[in-house]
């Protein structure tokens, strides 16, 4: 497998990114604002800066059609910026949350974007051609706690969420005059605003910390904070679903997981690298890391190799310095987004973290 493609952009947390369609503007968020970079060669260089609010940015995605830019800061607001001959032009959204917007993604069809929070609320937020401005409708009830991760269904208006109340949640987002109504399917038929489509609670009542439905809609993974990916898949309204299938791993938890095809998951978090998970309705099970590190030696040798070691450090006076680690990564991925292909079948994925980096991966 080729090697990923690794850019080091500052030394600071990147708490979100995200790629234009041509995958020529990069967006990455960076305390109070938004750093645009540009492809430069084989690097990125910083070409903009979208300063408007005065809180750390939390999250921000770009739509690949409209090229639009939404951000969302602990500031409680939202910002929608237009790209124009001059720049790019803020537009504020009417959020009405009175606690930090923690997460922010563009339906699949642009025409709406969702805001969750920490005031138990998801905004779903649309254009008002009248009166010119974004404003938004709350999806409220059963949420409990701060939501932490929001992602949309294939037909832009069923939503999942997660939060730190520990459960995954489906809900509808249909807002009459932008929506046309969606087919009859396995999360249900009628889906008027608000509708619970499915709620499912994680075993050990850990933070839920990524949400993602599969390329077809008709099955939906979440991470949690005990290390375990749980994958649902649902049997219509009113119904309890088909499978609810947890893999329990030993790893740290994962952070962020996308799918590649309806039986691969990727997911990455504190253990720095991205691990694959392969399967179907019958079972999940964790499979390997995407990264090929150097081994530890036998029994022996290690121990050989750790004596010599300590016996060079005393002749030395010196300690090993052991803050690099084997992964490309040199802390917790953040954010893993596709990058190439689709959910369907991905090429390429792209993962930011708290390391400063961006990496583009080879799925």
């Amino acid at each position: 497998m080729a090697p990923p493609e690794v850019h080091h952009l500052f030394h600071h947390p990147i708490a979100d990114h995200s790629f234009s369609a041509d995958k020529q503007t990069l967006a990455v968020a960076r305390d109070t604002s938004v750093e645009l970079y540009g492809r430069s060669g084989n690097g990125f260089k910083l070409k903009d800066e979208l300063k408007g609010h005065d809180k750390t940015v939390t999250s921000v995605d770009i739509a690949l059609e409209s090229g639009r830019i939404v951000t969302c800061s602990q500031d409680r607001n939202a910002l929608v910026w237009e790209p124009s001959p001059t720049g790019y032009k803020p537009t504020l959204v009417l959020l009405r949350i009175n606690r930090a917007a923690t997460f922010v993604r563009w339906s699949p069809s642009e025409s709406k974007f969702a805001v969750g929070s920490g005031a138990r609320v998801i905004a779903i937020c649309y254009f008002e051609e009248e009166n010119d401005w974004w404003v938004s409708k709350h999806i409220k009830k059963p949420i409990r706690s701060t939501i932490t991760t929001v992602a949309w269904h294939p037909n832009s208006v069923l939503l999942a969420a997660g939060s730190t109340d520990a459960h995954a949640r489906v809900f509808s987002s249909f807002i009459k005059g932008v929506d046309s109504r969606p087919d009859p399917g396995v999360w249900g038929e009628r889906l008027p605003f608000n509708t619970v489509c499915g709620e499912y609670l994680n075993n050990s009542a850990g933070w839920v910390h990524a949400v993602s439905f599969s390329p077809s809609g008709d099955a939906l993974a979440f991470a949690a904070h005990d290390s375990s990916i749980t994958v649902v898949y649902p049997n219509g309204a009113d119904q309890p679903p088909k499978s609810v299938i947890s893999v329990s791993t030993q790893l740290l938890p994962f952070m962020s997981l996308i799918w590649n095809g309806e039986a691969e998951i990727i997911a990455a978090g504190y253990d720095c690298e991205a691990y694959r998970f392969k399967g179907d309705e019958s079972g999940w099970q964790l499979t390997g890391s995407l990264e090929s590190k150097g081994a530890a030696g036998g029994g022996a040798a290690h121990e050989e190799s750790a004596f010599n070691m300590f016996k060079q450090m005393d002749l030395k006076g010196k300690t090993k310095d052991d803050t690099q680690l084997k992964t490309v990564h040199q802390n917790t991925i953040s954010t893993i987004r596709v990058y190439e292909g689709s959910n369907d079948s991905v090429r390429k994925f792209s993962t930011s973290g708290v390391d400063g980096r961006i990496v583009i991966w080879n799925a």
